[in-house]
């Protein structure tokens, strides 16, 4: 068969996890990749395109790892839901069955059943280097002349073979094989009803609808019903058969191992991944060293992105003065410097924490640490429906949780990862700090127990310990709640260590950001203009009305000063939607001990959680920035309650309003990127329910028990 005429090949990537398949895309796409979406799915599928010859391009599909065509899991169903039959339009016209030569045996399970559907495919041996550490010498020659199919040897780290294997695209050899299993006579009468109910060509294909039809999402529900007929008419056992079939399998893997394959004894020498494992997987050790990690991939999240933040934070104001300088003041100004800028600024921003964040876990995963970080968690987060895989996620969502969000794309089980992106929000973020800081400044005496420890730290401490407590037992309810037929089965080979390939590490840490500021951006942005009109705008000319105001209410203000213009500012803020929504909601945040100018805060910092400090310093009139934090300490101090005459921010109202920024939902960034990974609003929307339901009812709680 000859493709050269096809000026664009659809070429399938499949094998077992950690097989190479991620390594061998990077390579044959470089940065032509694009995150897309299986249809009807809420996992992500990589698409690239490769310049096969000068004639031929490809698109390059990444799929899930799988062990076999029985899947477990929502990313392993994708596989089979894409090869179910080969006349669907989204079918694939060559698979490439990459497979780790170290794990030679294991591999060939889904590589002969993936061959017995009857698609074009090339095997492609990865890892012969490591093989022959492992005393695995495989003879590609003889095995391709025993299994009928090209292969091509490759190292998906180095790149090499990647040119042959391009070769072996442009022009492969397929020939109609023949089945390594038969099923026997006893299936022999449903396959035939099958196929010629289905029109399909081939028996493995037929004896897969048969096991599979009630799982895949592409099947009609009619012909699902006329499935479960013909299962029902020949009694057709799906878990004995597949068994069967297993076994089969691996009688003719073992047959053919024994022809082209040369295994010798390496017990004599201990190979250095063991040995490495007996410390980091170690019962004592391996957690420390673990959490070690942690600590150091934390303080990095702060320390190195502080000043690529602040270099954003200042070309941002820079750009947004330039522009205010330059253009005509007026409406449109004021939009695109303080609406449109100043909220992709507020995108931009995340760049270096996600950028971090993501070299930091790429190395992890590249070096092979971080399926030994899953094996260790895996226990101890199962009671909380959570695995292993959802130990990173959460420690990164007390730096941030949009990035950390987006790390959840490595667990598997769909339950799993959604508990723990409806979880991570709660574990505290670094934008509630500055909420956090002033608030305990303003209750907490700075005073030192024992000499040494300062009581406002252990407050701070504490609203950390709460966050992560109530991430872990709201994973419980969930738990609970949620059901889902897929069990969770933490399956995963070690793999052996090895040196990053730095090359993936910049395409993962692209990808990400890539995927950041063009997804969650677009929201991000449309949200930030929406709140600026609100806080901008307002019945009637407040412009006018706020100078008259505060010319009535505070005369000795001279007009044209810093204090004069503040006092208008705020008032402004008081007349406009926004504060109009603020005293419109007093009434249901009253019982919290917040009145309308805390209300008006709580809406605004929906934009991001640190914007409650430039809102109090608005509303107080005592600048425009945000950042003096002690003369606005000062004044919410100095604040009368007019109800009892006494201080406004009492501990009672102060800790209410700490345990409301700690529950509640009050980050736009993060709804978007939740709506982003779910794909849809019912999540995000869920989410924002729940923990604003949370943070209310504590808060009510709180704020009695202290009163």
């Amino acid at each position: 068969m000859s493709i050269e005429k096809t000026t664009r090949l659809k070429v399938a990537l499949l094998g077992n996890p950690n097989a190479g398949k991620s390594s061998l895309f990077n390579h044959l796409t470089g940065l032509n990749q694009k995150i897309g979406n299986f249809p009807g799915v809420t996992v992500d599928k990589k698409v690239g395109t490769s310049k096969i010859s000068d004639n031929l391009y490809a698109e390059i599909i990444d799929l899930p790892g799988t062990y076999s065509l029985y899947p477990k899991s929502l990313d392993e169903q994708i596989v089979l839901d894409l090869l179910h039959s080969k006349k669907d339009p989204a079918s694939p016209d060559l698979l490439l069955v990459v497979i780790d030569a170290s794990t030679f045996k294991r591999n060939m399970l889904l590589f002969t059943q993936i061959r017995d559907l009857g698609f074009p495919v090339i095997l492609v041996l990865n890892m012969l280097d490591l093989a022959e550490q492992h005393g695995i010498k495989i003879d590609p020659l003889k095995l391709e002349k025993e299994l009928n199919v090209p292969i091509v040897a490759i190292n998906a780290r180095t790149g090499a073979g990647i040119r042959e294997l391009k070769a072996a695209i442009a022009c492969p050899v397929h020939t109609p094989p023949e089945s390594y299993y038969k099923p026997g006579p006893l299936a022999s009468g449903i396959i035939s009803e099958v196929k010629e109910s289905f029109s399909l060509e081939n028996d493995y294909q037929a004896i897969l609808l048969a096991h599979q039809y009630d799982n895949m999402r592409g099947l009609p529900q009619k012909e699902k019903e006329e499935l479960a007929r013909l299962v029902k008419k020949w009694s057709f056992d799906s878990k004995g058969f597949q068994s069967k079939e297993t076994i089969a399998r691996y009688d003719v893997i073992t047959r053919i191992l024994k022809e082209t394959v040369e295994e010798k004894s390496v017990d004599d020498k201990e190979l250095t991944s063991t040995k490495i494992d007996r410390i980091l997987t170690h019962k004592v050790f391996g957690y420390l060293i673990f959490f070690f990690i942690l600590l150091v991939l934390f303080q990095s999240i702060f320390a190195w992105a502080s000043f690529p933040m602040d270099l954003i934070d200042g070309g941002i104001a820079w750009i947004n003065g330039a522009l205010k300088q330059n253009l005509p003041s007026g409406p449109f100004t004021d939009l695109l410097t303080d609406g449109l800028i100043a909220g992709l600024g507020g995108v931009l921003i995340f760049i270096p924490q996600i950028a971090i964040l993501f070299a930091f876990i790429a190395v992890l995963e590249e070096s092979g640490y971080m399926s030994r970080v899953m094996f260790l968690m895996d226990k101890l987060m199962r009671p909380f429906g959570m695995s292993g895989r959802s130990v990173v996620p959460l420690i990164s969502g007390v730096a941030c949780a949009v990035p950390a969000i987006m790390s959840t794309r490595s667990i598997e089980n769909w339950k799993e990862r959604l508990i723990t992106i409806f979880v991570t929000p709660l574990m505290s973020c670094s934008a509630r700090i500055p909420v956090f800081t002033i608030l305990i400044a303003l209750v907490v005496p700075e005073v030192d127990l024992l000499g040494f420890i300062n009581l406002q730290g252990i407050v701070l401490m504490g609203l950390y310990l709460i966050g992560f407590l109530s991430a872990i037992l709201s994973g419980f309810v969930m738990n609970k709640i949620l059901k889902n037929k897929q069990r969770s089965f933490f399956i995963m080979e070690l793999p052996s260590y090895r040196i990053p390939r730095w090359k993936n590490v910049g395409l993962t840490i692209y990808e990400k950001v890539k995927t950041f500021v063009l997804e969650a951006g677009k929201v991000i942005v449309a949200i930030s203009i929406v709140l600026w009109v609100l806080a901008s705008y307002g019945p009637g000319d407040i412009e006018t009305n706020a100078v008259t105001e505060i010319r009535r209410e505070q005369p000795e203000l001279v007009e044209s000063t810093p204090d004069f213009d503040n006092a208008v500012a705020g008032k402004k803020l008081e007349m406009s939607y926004a504060g109009q929504f603020g005293h419109f909601i007093e009434p249901v945040i009253r019982p919290l001990g917040f009145d309308w100018k805390i209300g008006v805060a709580l809406i605004t910092s929906f934009a991001a959680r640190e914007v409650f400090i430039g809102t109090m310093s608005t509303i107080y009139s005592v600048g425009d920035s945000g950042d003096d934090e002690a003369t606005i300490k000062q004044r919410m101090k100095e604040e009368i309650n007019p109800k009892t005459g006494g201080p406004m921010y009492t501990p009672a109202l102060a800790f209410s309003l700490l345990i409301f920024y700690l529950f509640a939902m009050q980050c736009m960034s993060t709804l978007a990127i939740v709506r982003r990974e779910t794909k849809g609003w019912t999540w995000p929307m869920l989410q924002l329910i729940y923990m604003t339901g949370l943070a209310y009812g504590l808060s009510f709680i709180t704020y009695h028990l202290f009163s």
